[in-house]
């Protein structure tokens, strides 16, 4: 853990506890004036033990018979609420709110915010545009989804499929991600991943939220650029995609209306069509991946993870919500964007960056180490990447082309 100096803790303001272990969420805890804990599996003990961190030992199962325990714990240690760090803690943290907040709405809250299919429900009742989607329990359901979705779109015998998409209920991002385009593909996929959410496809640009919540309202509203869904992001937006601003914080105010969010953290995904239609994918009620949260303190200077302990904690006040966040867009000294690399080899023996990478101006640092073994896996839906590299700078055009640029290069040789 680096060094950071405490701030004194304000007894007057909220405890928090982490569902998870976050050494970042960590780190920003340690500087900011709130009391905190981490509530981890037991793996986390020793670092902690070590490094003096507030810990509770808690393995997330799924929610059983035992599943008071931890919300009686932390309501017994004066905790006023738990802050989910990741998918998996989301109803963790739904069920242990309820008992500390005294406001039973919040586990099933965390449910439809969990379970991509009741998500997508609860969005249709609320007027969320979304696509057309199904459960599938088996194989044959995806063979008959497939089919009648380009039977929908009046396909004629020859002509291509449109895809549809297989997502995990319950993972996070690309976790469990398919793309289907042929019957033939759909024996590829293992029984053990059903059930599972199909999609239709949806064409447009792609994007991401992040929005800091308190009091019913949005008090920070980040537009992630995606350049290569599963390889690249940047923030603040290019001017192309923020002049939908007014268009997308009306959305994410629906949302708000529509899951009855009145604090916390969202982090959803839509589509903006050729007719600038907004069309939403899903919602995250936990931070996001590819360290969008480091990201946007690199562009703005504001760390996110405070943003987030201010978001939950009830004793937080308008003020210091309206003294901490920046101004959007305007705020940021720069755009900072990441890359997750994937070897291009099947074989790699050695980690080399290129030059173009590593003296262009806009390169930061990069997290890539050796590789580990010789033979790369064949990559299984979106995959996981090997490591991240950063870039940040002015120009939010050419951030987008350099980030797309690395795709072309190998850094595994």
């Amino acid at each position: 853990m680096s060094e950071v100096k405490s701030r004194s803790k304000n007894p007057d303001k909220g405890y928090v506890a982490f569902l998870g272990w976050s050494l970042n969420a960590v780190e920003a805890a340690e500087k900011f004036d709130r009391r905190y804990v981490v509530v981890a599996p037991d793996w986390a003990e020793e670092y902690c033990d070590t490094h003096n961190i507030p810990y509770i030992k808690w393995n997330f199962e799924r929610l059983n018979d035992r599943s008071m325990e931890i919300a009686q714990t932390l309501r017994e240690k004066g905790v006023n609420v738990a802050i989910p760090l990741f998918e998996e803690t989301v109803e963790w943290a739904g069920a242990i709110n309820s008992v500390l907040l005294e406001n039973p709405k919040l586990f099933g809250q965390s449910l439809l915010l969990r379970d991509k299919a009741l998500m997508k429900r609860r969005a249709q009742l609320g007027g969320i545009r979304v696509g057309i989607f199904e459960e599938a329990h088996d194989k044959e359901d995806v063979v008959r989804f497939l089919k009648r979705v380009n039977q929908t779109l009046l396909k004629l015998d020859g002509d291509p499929n449109d895809p549809i998409h297989l997502k995990a209920f319950d993972k996070a991002g690309c976790l469990g991600h398919r793309v289907i385009r042929t019957p033939d593909e759909v024996d590829m996929i293992p029984d053990e991943e059903f059930p599972v959410l199909m999609e239709s496809h949806l064409d447009g640009w792609e994007f991401a939220v992040e929005a800091w919540i308190h009091n019913g309202k949005i008090q920070f509203l980040n537009i992630s650029e995606y350049v290569t869904l599963g390889y690249s992001v940047f923030v603040p937006a290019t001017p192309e995609l923020e002049k939908y601003r007014p268009q997308i914080k009306a959305q994410i105010e629906k949302l708000i209306k529509t899951f009855d969010i009145d604090f916390g953290f969202v982090h959803p995904e839509y589509f903006v069509t050729s007719d600038g239609e907004m069309y939403f994918g899903e919602v995250a009620y936990r931070p996001p991946g590819f360290k969008v949260f480091e990201l946007l303190e690199r562009a703005y200077g504001f760390n996110a993870y405070q943003g987030l302990i201010l978001a939950f904690d009830p004793k937080t006040t308008d003020d210091e919500i309206e003294a901490f966040f920046p101004e959007e867009v305007v705020g940021a000294k720069g755009h900072a964007g990441c890359f997750g690399v994937y070897p291009r080899r099947r074989v790699v023996s050695n980690l080399e960056m290129p030059d173009e990478t590593e003296n262009h101006p806009y390169f930061d640092f990069h997290e890539l180490t050796a590789p580990l073994e010789e033979t790369v896996t064949k990559r299984t839906a979106f995959g996981t990447h090997w490591g991240l590299i950063y870039f940040f700078g002015d120009d939010p055009e050419r951030i987008r082309d350099l980030l797309k640029h690395q795709e072309s290069l190998d850094f595994y040789v």
